[in-house]
């Protein structure tokens, strides 16, 4: 018997179907947690697989876990938990947010290239200005996404399908995508649709090639400040950021510079350097500039957990049926190397 602890809101359609599967008990627990916890040893010792967001802190008393699948892309969590040195397969929830991320990036687009922040401030002042800048189009234009995952790949099918020319910069060039939960009919499995890939040695003509540059990496210690000065000035005076993926990814104090000294044309950010944003950040008042608060995508999407438990019952079925895992981490990732 395949013992699955539950310790996250239900998806009932999808738990229906894990409940008429054979050989399968389902425990679900009170009050699904968010934060570090811990549990009642009986309620969770015979656990064979978890459904969670942040392990429970006694998950050591879970002596038959095979399984931990969390609610979350980032896995900070699950890193020097000592699941890799038991052996216990962990998997996250890459690609449950994709869709939204990729439309807003389209949103913003369309946005920054027509001024809509402009025609805004139009309506609100009754100004009836129909000058040219609020009449371009993307299509045509040149799409750069630093990085290629999930997010990347379903942007690039939404600019293509709008017209758009798809530059990527990778560090490790283009591959399948096998494994990684995809929602259907999205994305770009086979990494089959950029215009042209450049690899980092060739950064700098990815960078002046671009009308968009799209941040589409994760922040690592690698990766944190890996745009800075020098990289912001090889963007076109005409061109436009867009930062949906980890704020500090941009120097914080070369970005501020040079979108009041115009180096470029404006940004959309979705993420930031301070939850919340202070009122006195300079950020705020710029006109070529658009903030949303982190919600290009959250859970509070509606179609999140929705998502998360089509990965649980995937990965539930793979595990007995011995097929490889949907976004399985490595022992390297568990521990933090």
């Amino acid at each position: 018997m395949m013992e699955l602890i539950i310790d996250l809101p239900v998806y009932m359609p999808v738990l229906k179907k894990i409940q008429e599967l054979d050989g399968i008990n389902v425990h679900l627990l009170p009050e699904p947690a968010v934060v570090a916890r811990t549990l009642p040893v009986a309620e969770i010792e015979h656990g064979t697989v978890l459904l969670c967001t942040i392990p429970p802190e006694n998950h050591a008393a879970m002596k038959n876990l095979e399984l931990v699948q969390i609610a979350s892309a980032g896995y900070t969590q699950l890193i020097n938990q000592g699941f890799a040195q038991r052996n216990i397969r962990c998997c996250n929830a890459l690609g449950v947010f994709d869709v939204p991320i990729a439309e807003w990036n389209m949103a913003m687009m369309i946005h920054l290239a027509r001024d809509f922040k402009g025609m805004q401030r139009n309506q609100q002042q009754k100004v009836w200005d129909r000058s040219a800048r609020f009449q371009d189009e993307i299509r045509g234009r040149v799409v750069g996404i630093w990085g290629y995952g999930g997010i990347g790949r379903e942007t690039a099918r939404l600019a293509r399908a709008l017209g758009m020319t798809v530059h990527v910069l990778s560090r490790s060039g283009l591959k399948p995508r096998h494994h990684t939960y995809c929602v259907p009919g999205t994305g770009d499995p086979e990494g089959l649709l950029p215009d042209r890939v450049f690899g980092m040695d060739e950064k700098d003509a990815f960078l002046r090639s671009v009308d968009f540059l799209i941040m589409a990496i994760p922040q690592t210690g690698s990766t944190e400040g890996i745009v800075g000065e020098a990289e912001l000035r090889l963007l076109k005076p005409s061109a436009f950021l867009l930062n949906p993926a980890r704020g500090p990814l941009i120097k914080e104090a070369a970005l501020v510079r040079a979108l009041q000294e115009n180096w470029f044309a404006g940004a959309a950010l979705d993420t930031h350097y301070h939850y919340p944003m202070p009122p006195e950040h300079p950020l705020w008042e710029m006109d070529n500039v658009i903030l949303t608060p982190h919600i290009s995508g959250s859970s509070a999407s509606p179609h999140f957990l929705e998502r998360v438990w089509d990965i649980f019952f995937e990965n539930v079925q793979r595990l007995r049926n011995g097929k490889p895992l949907l976004n399985e981490l490595s022992a390297a990732a568990l521990t933090g190397k």
